[in-house]
């Protein structure tokens, strides 16, 4: 194995971002990987970015390759397609869960083939489909089921997607942003903003990590309904409105995170087998629609801040230069 010189994004104070050279050092094994994209996952990013992960997770919330820590610097990223350059796989697309970094090196179980009609540009959203896949097995959402999600940004968006193809159920994104109407027109969805949704649902989905996205949810459930909490709020406190409605109407809130496998599939599923699922579920053109910023990698230290700023953001998708 020989080292190679590459370039990564890292976190180096709250706010401050810069590119830095790092050595590639394959172990024996190793795939070696050639960058083509990675996604910017906006919502956790912003928070490794701004320096809001709490002490008491900084374990916990780490990355598969992070280096550093969220107290800084950080190298942090979970979203990159890339071309295999060794192992009997080489010249394959591969996904991985690896930070920005234009080449790098890990086991070769950890580099996870695309499916032949997936393309490199669109598998980018692999992490976040894994993360709705895991949303959407947390609610046990039913065929039939009338489903609300509040917050439409790409994992909302894509648990929308996702529990509008279970036979019989009927799925309303809601968001303050009346952009995203012909998003959820795109992915089978019906849309509302917060005022004018209709309530008594069977399952509110909650992504938006907001205190009015959350009292929005409480007021949507119906009766004994249940709500899937799936934001991350990171060091900040919410304020959550139990009394009313939500004692009333004897509703549950249900914590949804990426990080463990529900317990009712945890026997049968991994995170490869979740992975690789969450992979195969990318293969609709519709999901394009989630895609809509690009820039270079080798301007993202000057545009990271600004990325995870615009609140209108969806997937940003970063690009490698041969």
């Amino acid at each position: 194995m020989t080292s190679a010189e590459a370039s990564a994004l890292w976190v180096t104070s709250a706010g401050q971002a810069e590119l830095r050279s790092v050595d590639v050092l394959p172990r024996e094994g190793d795939a070696e990987i050639r960058t083509l994209y990675s996604g910017i996952s906006r919502g956790t990013e912003r928070l490794v970015f701004s320096g809001s992960v709490p002490e008491s997770e900084h374990e916990t919330m780490q990355a598969p390759f992070q280096e550093g820590a969220f107290s800084f610097p950080v190298k942090y990223g979970y979203a990159a397609v890339g071309e295999l350059l060794n192992t009997e796989r080489a010249g394959q697309c591969v996904f991985a869960l690896y930070p920005h970094q234009s080449r790098f090196a890990l086991p070769a179980e950890a580099a996870f083939t695309l499916p032949e009609n997936v393309p490199a540009e669109r598998a980018i959203l692999a992490a976040n489909m894994e993360t709705a896949l895991n949303i959407t097995w947390d609610a046990g959402i039913g065929a039939g089921d009338t489903v609300a999600v509040v917050g439409c940004g790409v994992v909302g968006a894509l648990v929308g997607y996702l529990v509008a193809r279970i036979p019989g159920t009927t799925v309303t994104l809601i968001d303050i942003d009346l952009r995203r109407q012909a998003l959820a027109a795109e992915l089978g969805c019906a849309f509302a903003v917060p005022e004018a949704a209709a309530g008594e649902v069977d399952v509110v989905i909650h992504t938006s990590a907001t205190n009015a996205g959350l009292s929005s949810a409480i007021e949507l459930a119906g009766l004994e309904a249940s709500i899937v909490e799936a934001s991350w709020y990171g060091a900040k406190s919410t304020d959550v409105p139990l009394g009313g409605r939500f004692h009333q109407r004897r509703l549950k809130i249900i914590s949804s995170q990426v990080g463990r496998i529900p317990a009712h599939r945890a026997a049968r599923w991994t995170f490869a087998r979740r992975l690789t699922k969450a992979l195969g579920l990318l293969a609709d053109p519709k999901l394009d629609a989630l895609i809509a910023t690009e820039s270079d990698f080798f301007d993202l230290a000057n545009d990271y801040g600004t990325i995870l700023a615009n609140p209108s953001t969806l997937c940003h998708r970063v690009r490698y230069d041969a």
